[in-house]
């Protein structure tokens, strides 16, 4: 992996999780790291921790569901290390655990805008700056949850099985660019997150939270979940020369919870 030393890489929803592994990843090898997200605290913590590893760290409070937040992320990226290599849209929020008749359109909105109209604008704006250059990485984070229907949790599954179509069309449209655009589709992933989505899905089905965090692993061929740290070394690949010749592609990481 040694052709990422130097790049410059936008990691959004990086002071936590999947992000923050991400971007400690990307330390190790030598990237220059843009952490974009609503919590600046958390930004902190991760910015500190790639610059124990002696990568150079650059923090952008930023909420991609606000057009001029996402214009401002790319901008402070090219002002302060002049160019923008790579661009993992992260940042995500799991939204309500209901049934659609009890699901507020205010929720279904907020979901959408963060999860997908999010990813849309720091595309956008990534790409106009990746465009004259004539190479780059665009990465999506999915879901499991995009690859298949699930009860309860409408604007989370439509805004996850969207990113795929947007990876698709990406790669399509800027691969005569030199551009690449893949997506990772994490299944659970231990960690803070999960358990709170198992605690609000146990509490919608009523059942326990052991019930739901049991079923969640026997679904998976390897029965368990998988880590931060797994997801984050396919970020790599996907964003690295090892992968060359691969765009517009979902990579599911998430221990064979899913085959297709």
């Amino acid at each position: 992996m040694d052709d990422l030393k130097g790049k410059v890489a936008i990691i959004t929803g990086g002071g936590y999780g999947i992000g923050k592994k991400i971007a400690e990843a990307y330390a190790a090898l030598g990237l220059k790291i843009v952490l974009a997200a609503r919590t600046v605290k958390a930004l902190d913590e991760t910015s500190a921790l790639v610059k124990r590893a002696g990568a150079e760290a650059l923090v952008v409070p930023t909420d991609v569901a606000k057009e001029a937040d996402c214009a401002n992320m790319v901008a402070r990226a090219v002002e302060i290390f002049g160019a923008v290599d790579i661009l993992v849209n992260n940042a995500g929020i799991s939204g309500p655990t209901s049934a659609i008749n009890e699901i507020e359109l205010a929720q279904w909105e907020e979901t959408l805008n963060v999860n997908l109209t999010g990813a849309w604008l720091c595309a956008r704006e990534a790409l106009k700056v990746m465009g004259p250059r004539g190479q780059g990485n665009v990465l999506n984070i999915s879901s499991t949850a995009g690859r298949i229907g699930y009860a309860l949790r409408t604007p989370y599954v439509s805004s996850k099985w969207a990113m795929i179509g947007l990876t698709q069309t990406l790669a399509r449209e800027w691969g005569p660019h030199g551009i690449r655009v893949n997506c990772i589709c994490p299944g659970p992933v231990e960690g803070d997150r999960i358990d709170r989505v198992i605690r609000a899905r146990a509490q919608a089905l009523k059942l326990t939270e052991e019930q739901v965090r049991r079923a969640m692993c026997s679904n998976a061929a390897l029965g368990r979940m998988v880590t931060e740290e797994e997801v984050a070394r396919a970020a790599v690949f996907l964003t690295s020369a090892a992968s060359s010749g691969i765009t517009g592609q979902t990579l599911n990481v998430d221990a064979g919870y899913i085959m297709n």
